[in-house]
């Protein structure tokens, strides 16, 4: 046999060898079917439009909204007192009174921090860390989450900040995802932000969103609530809630949205502005806040002064020290409040200054009980049968979150889900 016929032979034996000893390969798996969807759970979504009063659905402008409401669930909502864009964010989502939250007012004061002020700008979680937000509870759940803009929402949450330049904060807890809020990011580019989110793997795709808008808010303080270019403004943000409709559908993203206000807005004018403390000098008391309420601390000795000057009910405006404001607001027993709360009648306005003739516009803050301040409450999807249910307060939305999401209900809360027991689909 030739040398090259031997190597053939051998090369022959061991080919056969191996295909009689080696194991079987299991076949490769099964390539996914072409075109095949994937099957998403619902997800939840959280969408506040600051300053949507209830009665803006009626003005013909709001197909999606309206769309959604009629094959949802719709309610009057009352914001919790005082209706102002912080403190009932935060009642959002936390469930509690901003009495009970620390939220307070959208500008505060606190004894245990004498030269600081809080502004709608402030991320020291020692202003925020009286109550937890559902993101937390949630991720700690182990349910991930995002939020294109809530107040709140950049904080770390339990965390410490250092009273040194570079003010580093340590520990605690934010949503797996969140921006910061800048005013001129465009609706579209908001919901453009939850639709990428939703676009990501399992694995890192968020459950739990929020969703924030502004420009009704800015239209309605800067026209007022009849303007029409507030209408305007609320037309142009129902086109943004259509293009999230139709973001979620074509992904095949099933989604409980859950559309909210924190407040309404009433009509203000120059001409119902009052300026109250005519009576007193500046160095009788320290203000802190003017506007629907104003809320003053008087200065030392100068207590029975100040508030024999403001205390009463007096035309279009009433005063109270702060323990004895109405039991019905949830509110004057955190420290945050200052001694001498006025609340204005809805609608007009109280100082230390006169307005001005002809000026206009609009205002929240006002009895969380007016018509005017009522607010939007439109939840739609999977989880729910439609129903127009009877008026609620907003500290109820945070244990329907917490059901939506699966987390058990929680102790020591304001609110209960039991406005929404019987719609929900179990």
């Amino acid at each position: 046999m030739r040398w090259y016929s031997k190597i053939a032979a051998a090369a022959l034996a061991a080919i056969l060898q191996a295909c009689a000893t080696a194991p079987v390969a299991a076949p490769p798996p099964a390539a996914a079917p072409v075109g095949a969807v994937e099957q998403r759970a619902p997800v939840t979504i959280l969408v506040s439009i600051d300053g949507f009063r209830a009665d803006y659905l009626a003005r013909g402008v709001t197909p999606n909204l309206s769309r959604l409401a009629t094959g949802g669930v719709t309610a009057p909502m009352h914001p919790s007192f005082p209706s102002k864009t912080f403190p009932n964010h935060w009642t959002l989502v936390t469930g509690l009174y901003p009495d009970h939250h620390g939220i307070t007012a959208n500008k505060m004061e606190d004894a245990a921090r004498p030269k600081e002020v809080f502004t709608m700008m402030s991320d020291d979680p020692f202003w925020w860390n009286a109550a937890t937000p559902i993101w937390v509870d949630a991720e700690k759940a182990g349910v991930r989450t995002a939020t294109e803009f809530w107040p709140g929402s950049n904080v770390a949450i339990g965390g410490v900040k250092a009273s040194n330049w570079p003010h580093a904060i340590a520990g605690g807890t934010r949503p797996s995802d969140w921006a910061q809020f800048n005013q001129v990011i465009t609706g579209a580019q908001r919901v453009n932000a939850v639709i990428d989110w939703l676009r990501r793997p399992a694995t890192i795709r968020p459950k739990l969103l929020t969703l924030y808008f502004d420009t009704i808010d800015t239209a309605g303080h800067s026209y007022g609530p009849g303007d029409q270019r507030t209408t305007d403004a609320v037309a142009d943000i129902d086109a943004v809630i259509g293009m999230l409709t139709d973001g979620l559908a074509a992904l095949g993203q099933p989604a409980n949205l859950v559309i909210v206000a924190d407040h309404g807005m009433a009509a203000t004018s120059g001409e119902r502005t009052l300026a109250i403390l005519g009576g007193l000098d500046p160095d009788d008391y320290h203000l802190v806040e003017t506007g629907p309420y104003l809320s003053l601390t008087p200065a030392p000795g100068k207590e029975a002064k100040v508030e024999k000057a403001l205390l009463g009910k007096h035309d279009h405006y009433e005063c109270w020290r702060k323990a004895e404001i109405p039991a019905r607001f949830h509110y004057g027993t955190n420290p945050r409040i200052p001694a001498i709360f006025c609340l204005a009648e809805t609608g007009w306005m109280i100082s230390d200054k006169a307005g001005k003739p002809g000026d206009t516009g609009g205002n929240h803050g006002f009895d969380n009980q007016s018509p005017d301040m009522t607010a939007l409450f439109i939840a739609n999807g999977p989880a729910f049968r439609p129903a127009t249910l009877p008026a609620f307060t907003n500290v109820d939305v945070y244990p329907l979150l917490r059901d939506l999401i699966g987390l058990p209900p929680k102790a020591g809360v304001d609110g209960t889900d039991a406005p929404f027991r019987d719609v929900l689909v179990r």
